[in-house]
């Protein structure tokens, strides 16, 4: 592929999602559209007139994108079981996508960050061949193939090696031997041991931010080495339904901002009560059959890039445990196991045990540990959390990490709108500091509760679009990690540094 090729296949990736201008993509966006989009808070109805006001929220796509979408849509909606076949045999969707070019559907997404390198994941239009090529010191290597089928819902997942550690490798992908377009900085880049490196987080995103190109610019610009976004991402609310389902993923994939972030930046995910069912719903709460939460974690599964999911298509669950440059990151899942009582009730017996098994295996510097709700109960007096549902667990789980004294643990949640800190401080004078940053969709949320809860809150905002990021600095004899909340603008609103030796009990 030639230089001038490839210029070319990456200036159409604009014209394929369909941004109206480089003074949108630069932020400069005309007063009267960023007053409509700060106006547009109740956007959570399922139907397509409120997708295609989502899609155009932060920037107005062109006509024919909206089109696209429309016919995606329509094909998903033809039942509760339709797959994305239904979307490659629809005569409407190929006449556009030939329209614009376009053999695929979505990505490409990085996830499952190596030393030496990352997987790169697509949607295709028709089950396909795909490959992945990187220059490295001007040798093209190539990997792959990887069939995208109906089976995998078009999907494909292609493992990139051999990296060098600490560089930035530009990378392209070929569909049946096409280059499809992709931002101009998609590249993969590989952690250097004992280099200062930051990942950022949050939750809440639902479907509403994702188009949020400001806070996707200004997460591009920090260039973190991964992205964990663990709860009520893109799917909203949608039960039973997986045409539905899917049309949230394809709608996902039509915004250039977050295509900026996840074809450079490696994402980590899990699912909180949105994406999972419906508003505080659990196990078969909101799916009623195990037939039904089987399928929407298959759904799920195949719809991001995560290392593995869960126990599998016959255990379930899509908790995850990965290690990113210094650190140890575990994603757990708060909804598929739960049951309304018993002992080990929101995360079930195995996921406990697992949990356990993880946390004494982690050897990283620092340990991330993800909920999709908070992990103590300091909002909506713990309302949908593990404190509220599982006490004796929660307890079980903490006095385990003191017990152990596992070293280094930062806790992250979400659930609740809005971004808040926490420290709490255990019996054994230990304390634990919890990060929410429940803000990457602005909305707003409720205040701590009870009142007695606001001595151990550190920061606290609502209503404003925000990320969170830890820096580490692991080259010191304790080493360091220094949290920041991150508002759209690229304005920190809160900062606080800790070391290992902080967060280590004993």
């Amino acid at each position: 592929m030639t230089d001038k090729t490839t210029a070319q296949t990456r200036r159409s990736f604009l014209k394929n999602t369909g941004a109206v201008g480089g003074a949108v993509a630069c932020g400069l966006r005309p007063a009267t559209l960023l007053a409509q989009a700060r106006k547009q808070t109740l956007l959570k109805d399922g139907d397509l007139e409120t997708a295609i006001k989502i899609l155009n929220l932060f920037s107005e796509k062109s006509e024919i994108v909206n089109k696209l979408y429309r016919a995606i849509y329509a094909a998903l909606q033809a039942s509760p079981t339709t797959r994305f076949e239904a979307v490659s045999k629809d005569e409407t969707v190929q006449a556009l996508c030939q329209e614009l070019n376009r053999n695929h559907l979505g990505g490409p997404m990085l996830g499952n960050l190596k030393e030496d390198g990352a997987s790169v994941w697509v949607r295709t239009l028709n089950p396909a061949n795909v490959v992945v090529q990187v220059t490295v010191n001007g040798e093209t290597k190539s990997f792959g193939p990887v069939e995208s089928s109906f089976d995998s819902d078009l999907t494909a997942t292609v493992a990139v090696t051999g990296l060098p550690p600490g560089t930035t490798s530009l990378y392209q992908v070929f569909v049946d031997g096409k280059e499809i377009a992709a931002p101009d900085h998609a590249a993969i880049k590989t952690p250097k041991k004992n280099e200062a490196c930051n990942i950022v987080f949050g939750t809440c995103q639902h479907r509403w931010g994702l188009g949020n190109e400001k806070m996707a610019g200004q997460i591009v610009r920090r260039k973190p080495l991964a992205f964990l976004n663990y709860g009520d991402i893109a799917v909203q609310d949608r039960r039973a339904d997986f045409g539905m389902q899917r049309a949230d993923y394809a709608l996902r994939d039509f915004h250039p901002a977050w295509a900026n972030i996840v074809s450079s930046i490696p994402v980590y995910t899990s699912w909180d009560d949105h994406d999972y069912a419906d508003n505080d719903c659990w196990g078969l709460k909101g799916l009623e059959t195990e037939a039904v939460k089987q399928g929407t974690r298959k759904i799920f599964a195949q719809s991001w890039n995560n290392p593995y999911d869960g126990f599998g298509d016959d255990g379930g669950g899509i908790f995850h445990h990965s290690r990113i440059g210094p650190c140890d990151v575990i994603m757990t899942d708060g909804r598929y196991f739960r049951e309304a009582k018993g002992k080990h009730c929101f995360f079930g017996k195995e996921q406990m045990a697992w949990l356990k098994k993880t946390l004494l295996a982690c050897q990283g510097q620092f340990i991330i540990l993800a909920g999709g709700t908070m992990w103590f109960d300091y909002v909506s007096g713990g309302k949908d959390g593990l404190g509220r549902f599982d006490p004796e667990a929660k307890e079980e789980i903490f006095d385990f990490i003191e017990a152990n004294q596992i070293p280094g643990v930062l806790l992250i949640s979400g659930d609740r709108h809005g971004a808040r800190g926490f420290k709490t401080e255990r019996p054994s004078g230990f304390t634990f500091y919890e990060f929410e940053p429940a803000s990457l969709g602005g909305r707003s949320g409720p205040p701590a509760k009870p009142k007695k809860a606001k001595k151990q809150q550190l920061f606290g905002i609502a209503g404003k679009y925000a990320f969170g990021e830890f820096t580490f600095d692991v080259s010191k004899p304790d080493p360091e990690v220094a949290f920041s909340l991150i508002g759209e603008k690229g304005e920190v609103i809160y900062e606080l540094a800790l070391t290992r030796s902080q967060l280590t009990p004993g």
